[in-house]
């Protein structure tokens, strides 16, 4: 298994409103930058968009450190997660679960690579972290643009 580092970012203008996620992967020496939009979506949906869609992006399983300055994402992941799917996606206060189309696809899409999931502080010069935040605010101008906002 050939050993990936991603770092993943998802921002919005306005919460909801025109969001955007950026990712890099880094590996054997290589880098892949990507990015993507929505014109009406939040933050949190765009997190979970940048962790999907670098992850859909491997071709063959790897080992993947992921970056995330998401708490929402590394919680969500690593703590709520198995309870949300034994409870039939429901919360511990029984109120359905927020984006679970997307918390489904993210669960198919770990399948395949063994994933070691990492809390970064965002805006503290983390240059991997910096570097996602800029693709996602690119990602929000695109999506901006596109909606006439």
């Amino acid at each position: 298994m050939t050993d990936v580092v991603i770092y993943t970012d998802g921002a919005c203008r306005a919460n909801p409103g025109p969001g955007g996620w950026g990712a890099v992967l880094q590996w054997r020496g290589q880098e892949k930058e990507m990015h993507g939009s929505d014109p009406v979506t939040t933050n949190n949906r765009m997190e979970l968009m940048a962790a999907i869609q670098a992850l859909e992006a491997l071709r063959r399983p790897a080992k993947v450190k992921l970056y995330t300055d998401s708490r929402y994402l590394l919680d969500g992941i690593t703590k709520w997660v198995t309870g949300w799917q034994r409870n039939g996606w429901l919360t511990s206060a029984r109120h359905p679960v927020k984006n679970v189309d997307l918390w489904r696809r993210l669960i198919d899409v770990m399948d395949d690579h063994e994933i070691r999931w990492q809390w970064v502080k965002g805006h503290a010069g983390d240059p991997g972290n910096e570097r996602a935040d800029e693709l996602a605010r690119l990602g929000i101008a695109e999506a901006a643009a596109r909606s006439g906002q």
